[in-house]
This record gives C-alpha cells, structure tokens and sequence, in this order.
C-alpha cells in the first residue's frame, strides 16, 4: 500500500460513567464495540448474569461496579445501574452516523420466547409486556427488570419494545428477555456500510 494511501477508521466507541447518590455509586464501563468480555459486581448474583447476557450476545464489553443500599432491597441498585449504563451508551454511541439504528431478535430458551425491538431514535420510550410467573429470581425482584429498562431507556434515548411471548419458567422468561436485548443492541449498534457517515434520519439528527 502506498505510504500515501487514504486509512479510514471508526472513532472508538467507548465510554465510562460514575453516578454516585446517598443510595447508591455506580461506575458502568462500555465498549460497543467489544468482544463480550464482563467484569461485573451489581452486588445482584442474578443481575450479574443479565448483564453478563448483555455483554457476550452483544459483544459489548461491559464493566459494571455497584456499592448499593442492597440492606434495604435492590431497588435503588437495579434502576440505578440501569441509568448508569444508558447514560454510558449515550455516551458511546456518539451522532449515531453509519449506524443501523434499528435493531430487534426472537429468542428462545426450552419454553419461553421473548421479542425485543429498539430504535436509537433519541426519544425515550418503554412498552414492555411482561407477566412474570414468580416474584423473584435468586435475590432480583422481578418486579425490578422494568425499572432498569426505564433506566436505561431514559437516559440512552432509545425507544424499547419488549415482549414476553411465552414462559412458565421466570428465570427462562428473564434471560429470553436478556438476550434478545442483547441481540438487538447489536444488530442496532452495526456499522452500515451503505450508510457510512450519513445519519439514519430523514431529520438529518438523532
């Protein structure tokens, strides 16, 4: 190749928020752009292994380091991580230029399927359809997994659609959730090829 030659490269896409509160503090880490790898202490076993979902299907590399108010329950924790790392992804994904901007994915596991679809459209929105069949899952009350996609959505600006279709299993049902997230984050997230530079608006703005 010629030394002059023109080498064109994406600017990284990675990004670091701390959010500290009397109820919580909050370090979220995020490389859109990762190979999956998670380093994680919500102080939630479970939550870890949502996150954990998160990073691997959507090859996000994800650090995640929350000291919270978990002696009086995991309320303050599980919203506020789910601020945290929507303010992280804003963050990352900078103009949104090149990007696919949509993004959604069908995913099962033994009886229970889940939809996710999302827009990095800039307009918070949260329509999720959820009838969990029990009222924990180790030490997350699931009544918790709505408050951290609310997190997320309000601060990341993105528009979130989620759909439990079926599941008896609560843990199945979560992790079905999870990981269609996951998948749609990353189809979402790609880089377009045919879009490259443009801004996938008819606004010209997102």
């Amino acid at each position: 190749m010629s030394s002059h030659a023109l080498v064109t490269t994406s600017p990284a896409r990675v990004a670091e928020v701390q959010r500290n509160t009397a109820e919580t503090r909050v370090r979220v880490r995020v490389n859109l752009d990762g190979t999956g790898e998670a380093r994680l202490n919500s102080g939630i076993g479970f939550l870890d292994h949502m996150l954990d979902q998160i990073a691997r299907h959507g090859l996000i590399d994800l650090d995640v380091e929350c000291a919270g108010d978990l002696h009086i329950d995991g309320h303050h924790t599980v919203e506020d991580i789910g601020i945290t790392l929507g303010q992280a992804f804003a963050k990352a994904v900078g103009d949104k230029k090149g990007i696919r901007r949509y993004g959604h994915a069908y995913v099962p596991l033994d009886e229970a399927l889940s939809r996710v679809v999302i827009d990095f459209s800039g307009r918070p929105g949260l329509c999720m359809d959820v009838q969990f069949t029990a009222a924990s899952i180790g030490q997350l009350d699931t009544q918790l997994v709505y408050e951290f996609f609310q997190g997320f959505v309000n601060h990341a600006g993105v528009t979130l659609h989620i759909d439990n279709l079926k599941g008896k299993n609560a843990h199945h049902q979560c992790e079905t959730i999870f990981k269609a997230f996951a998948r749609a984050l990353r189809f979402a997230l790609e880089h377009d090829a045919r879009m490259a530079g443009v801004i996938p608006s008819t606004k010209g703005a997102l």
